[in-house]
């Protein structure tokens, strides 16, 4: 079987649009005025982002694209509600970033199980009953559902893991996962036999559990998008350790502390903050190294700041002193990578998107808008105060002021979905 890992998607989100509010009347014998009995719309469901351990790549989004919550159901009579839409509950791994398509924003950073909200449902309509007063005693209008919020998104994983090994190709690395951990990443004698990042937990008697990471080899110009380490290295920025493994043997005809240097330098000029990293550096293949080969990269390595274990994962030579170690100062390591989120700022219903086009032909200025066909479907404009009703709806939202702008004086000809009216300021 293949599994192929996916870090990145693109999608589309619906949430639902609320349900509109009824305009009804009670008609019941021997009852002559019932009075207003419609009930309000059900609320659009809205959509919620999870993180998940369950979910380890984003390869649920490769050909599903587009994602839509349930509409709220139109209000009924006798005063009854509509059903609200159910919510949608997105599964991501943690660790997912949730990113506007559109502005570039970064709306969410998923890196627990609390349910996020991304696409919030359209608020319900009210029925008439609500606009029942002392002297308007027959309302002969309602409010339609709100639009449920539609967004692009683009989703980015980058993996949350306590530990993560770097370096070039073929030094050992899935080797070494594979020893210490549940993971079973593919082995074998030639590069990038690592073509995807492989997380596993580290359970060993004594230590205390953690998630490493293997990631694919890094090459010089890594950083650049040479080989496969480009594509990953964002994959590290959350890690709250490095293991930088080297074979320090020499094995391939390499220079353990030239690939040292190169490695170092692609971290760095991918982000300078790895500077700041907590590093181990392991040497590996010890076993087929000389000891002087091993004294002269530890002293290089150590005098450059950093620990230094030399081990031979193959047969788990100084692999349990390593953990061990990890296991010390893993717990003084607190921080990991969160990005800021930039809050999407609500828009309300006057003006939620609210897009109206303005036209003008033949001396008659036509009014094309989708919000405001919802709104005159629960109006019956031939009554005075539903009239009024909808002429306050078009002054709150701005209307009347586009059509100023486009040159509209008083007792000019509006067209609305072919109903007209006289235009007045």
């Amino acid at each position: 079987m293949i599994i192929i890992f996916v870090d990145s998607a693109q999608i589309t989100m619906k949430a639902g649009n609320g349900g509109n509010g009824l305009m009804s009347f009670r008609r019941a014998k021997y009852i002559r005025l019932g009075g207003p009995d419609g009930g309000d719309g059900g609320k659009g469901g809205s959509i919620f982002f999870v993180g998940s351990d369950n979910v380890s790549t984003l390869s649920d989004f490769r050909y599903k694209k587009v994602f839509k919550a349930q509409n709220g159901k139109d209000g009924m009579n006798s005063c009854r509600s509509g059903k609200k839409g159910e919510d949608l509950i997105i599964n991501v791994p943690k660790g997912t970033l949730i990113i506007d398509a559109e502005t570039n924003k970064v709306l969410a950073d998923i890196c627990d199980e609390k349910p996020r909200l991304l696409a919030k449902g359209g608020r319900s309509g009210w029925g008439n009953t609500h606009f029942a007063t002392s002297t308007r005693r027959a309302p002969r209008f309602a409010k339609p559902g709100g639009e449920g919020e539609e967004k692009q998104l683009i989703l980015e994983l980058k993996l949350l893991a306590d530990v993560c090994t770097v370096g070039y190709p073929s030094v050992g690395k899935s080797t070494l996962i594979s020893v210490v951990s549940n993971a079973k990443p593919q082995i074998a004698n030639y590069h990038f036999t690592t073509l995807a990042p492989v997380l596993g937990v580290v359970s060993t008697q004594g230590v205390k559990p953690f998630v490493i990471a293997d990631l694919p080899g890094l090459i010089e110009g890594s950083n650049k998008g040479v080989g496969l380490g480009f594509r990953f290295l964002g994959h590290i920025e959350r890690c709250k350790l490095f293991l930088h493994m080297v074979d320090v043997s020499g094995s391939e005809g390499r220079d353990p502390q030239r690939d040292f240097d190169v490695i170092l330098s692609e971290l760095y000029d991918f982000n300078a903050e790895f500077k700041n990293r907590k590093m181990i550096v392991v040497g590996n293949k010890c076993d087929q190294a000389s000891p002087e080969q091993i004294k002269s990269f530890k002293t290089y390595v150590e005098k450059m700041g950093y620990d230094f274990f030399a081990i031979c994962a193959a047969t788990t030579h100084g692999v349990k002193d390593l953990l061990l170690h990890i296991n010390k100062i893993l717990p003084s390591i607190t921080q990991i990578t969160r990005y800021e989120e930039e809050s999407d700022e609500e828009i309300e219903f006057a003006a939620e998107k609210n897009y109206v086009n303005v036209k003008k032909q033949e001396g008659v200025y036509f009014l094309e808008s989708d919000w405001i066909s919802r709104v005159m479907k629960n109006i019956d404009l031939n009554y005075e105060d539903s009239f009024e009703y909808f002429k306050n709806i078009l002054s709150h939202s701005g209307v009347f002021n586009l059509l100023k702008e486009a040159g509209a004086k008083k007792g000019d000809t509006v067209s609305i979905n072919d109903a007209e009216f006289d235009f007045f300021e």
